[in-house]
């Protein structure tokens, strides 16, 4: 097995392309070793001692590090996690356990374009640097979103969300005025 790592904008996260899928639908983040324990595969990497958040997506695993920790250090130990992992034959997910999806019915027009805007030109952009964005509400003009994987605690998420995420979603939906992160 060949697990291809890449660089995200956030240095503290580093992308690891296990070349399988990894969620089949939906995403799971992990910010604890309590809560990993609903994941084989996020519990196998919080094992590695300097990790702080594991995000688990269609077909990467971003995993943040403690600062004052190299990536060089840490690196060689979640990559024998993962594989471990997938020789294991264990589930990504406990039985029981539900990844989080995205929710797609809602009646006013206005939410339904921002997210549509979000699923198709935001989500698959930040997934390329290891991360997720996700809609959280709209009211007043004011759209919420909630940053995670490699984009929680990014430097540039502040940039992403106002010159990028906020300039699109205000040329194409004239009711929005801002986007702000929520945690």
């Amino acid at each position: 097995m060949f697990i291809q790592t890449e660089p995200t904008p956030n240095p503290a996260t580093l992308k690891f392309l296990p070349g399988r899928t990894v969620l089949e639908r939906g995403t799971a983040e992990f910010t604890t070793a309590e809560a990993a324990a609903a994941s084989p595969l996020a519990e196998r990497i919080f094992a590695v001692e300097g990790v702080v958040g594991v995000y688990l997506g269609a077909d990467f695993v971003s995993v943040t590090k403690r600062e004052g920790i190299a990536w060089y250090e840490l690196k060689p130990a979640v990559l024998g996690a993962i594989m471990e992992h997938y020789l294991s034959g264990d589930p990504v997910l406990r039985e029981g356990v539900e990844a989080e999806l995205e929710t797609k019915g809602d009646q006013d027009p206005t939410i339904a374009q921002i997210k549509e805007l979000i699923e198709t030109r935001v989500r698959p952009a930040v997934a390329r640097d290891g991360g997720d964005i996700v809609f959280r509400g709209f009211e007043r003009g004011i759209v919420y979103l909630q940053m995670r994987g490699a984009c929680s605690g990014c430097p540039s998420s502040t940039m992403t969300l106002k010159a990028g995420i906020e300039n699109l979603l205000r040329y194409y939906v004239p009711e929005v005025v801002e986007v702000r992160a929520v945690g």
